[in-house]
């Protein structure tokens, strides 16, 4: 749905991968159920991501918080395939999983990197809605997100085309599977750091090219309507 050309990334600026600091053991694609853990999300952590840029990179010197921490956990606008939507972290989970990792955590970073965290997962959830808008979900419930995967190292055809242009490479790569009325569609998310705004730039923006994978008829017909509608709508 969206264009490298047009996109707002910064494609002067090289992206790399570090670890991503949120340990949530979350199984591989189609292993996923609602009993998946205390720590649940839609984001594959087992995989790596960039999140830990957005901390300050001071060691710590403590893996145990300064400063008290919230354990209050957001609810998802995400639903879960059984009952009940997906659930973020909280900022003491947070903390914690970045120190089991050796990340030196400033506690103090907490209240910024959990919103940023939920917000990019509301983000491409938003994204996919778009692509199943008017498909018929609401008809069974809406649609649901099944499982998910993180797949950084498994670049698209689409990002290494882009790369080969001159654009800067995305920072991450998921998979997530969403089921519409007993139809899977899987959907894939590149994720980019857009370009800096705010005073000096300090505020990062993200890009998030969200489509839906070839690999089976419904993913075919979806991909099919979005360029009809980019070129005549």
């Amino acid at each position: 749905m969206s264009s490298a050309s047009a996109c707002p990334v910064d494609h002067s600026a090289s992206s790399s991968s570090t670890s991503c600091p949120v340990d949530h053991s979350a199984p591989k694609s189609g292993s996923t159920s609602p009993s998946q853990g205390s720590e649940a999300c839609p984001v594959d952590h087992t995989t790596r991501s960039n999140w830990s840029r957005f901390l300050s990179s001071e060691p710590s010197g403590s893996a145990h918080p300064t400063v008290p921490l919230s354990q209050d956990r957001e609810m998802s606008s995400i639903p879960k395939k059984a009952d009940g939507n997906w659930v973020y972290p909280s900022e003491s989970q947070f903390f914690s999983a970045m120190a089991r990792k050796n990340h030196n955590p400033q506690a103090a970073d907490m209240k910024t990197i959990v919103p940023i965290h939920n917000a990019v997962n509301e983000r491409a959830w938003g994204e996919i809605l778009k692509w199943e808008a008017g498909k018929g979900g609401d008809a069974c419930g809406g649609v649901k997100l099944v499982n998910f995967q993180g797949r950084p190292r498994d670049r698209t055809p689409k990002a290494t085309m882009n790369i080969l242009l001159g654009y800067s490479a995305p920072f991450d790569r998921h998979d997530w599977v969403v089921e519409r009325c007993g139809t899977q569609v899987r959907y894939i998310i590149d994720f980019y750091t857009g370009k800096k705004a705010g005073p000096n730039g300090s505020d990062i923006s993200f890009y998030l090219d969200v489509r839906p994978a070839l690999d089976n008829w419904e993913g075919v017909k979806l991909r099919a309507e979005g360029l009809w509608k980019s070129w005549f709508s």
